[in-house]
């Protein structure tokens, strides 16, 4: 997984202090200045979301204005899970 965190940049994982992930940790990436992609770390799977937010500073702070799960358990080797992700950076 560190590879998909690495090629895509994802910021490291920290604390959500929102409440929208359950206190899990998470980490971002931005697709533009509102969306975002976001990893959840749950009990060591992760969960893929797609967000958005006012800016990039509220991600984990306060509560998403969207926020769509596109893949529970997410797993490298699964294609459907690479397209996924792909569809959103290309």
């Amino acid at each position: 997984m560190i590879n998909v965190f690495l090629y895509y940049d994802f910021t490291p994982f920290f604390k959500d202090e929102s409440g929208s992930f359950s206190g899990n940790e998470i980490c971002f990436s931005v697709l533009n200045s509102e969306h975002f992609m976001i990893f959840e770390n749950h009990e060591e799977n992760y969960n893929l979301y797609i967000s958005k937010y006012q800016s990039k500073n509220e991600v984990g702070k306060t509560a998403p204005e969207i926020l769509e799960l596109l893949v529970e358990n997410y797993d490298k080797s699964i294609p459907e899970h690479r397209i996924a992700i792909r569809r959103y950076f290309e």
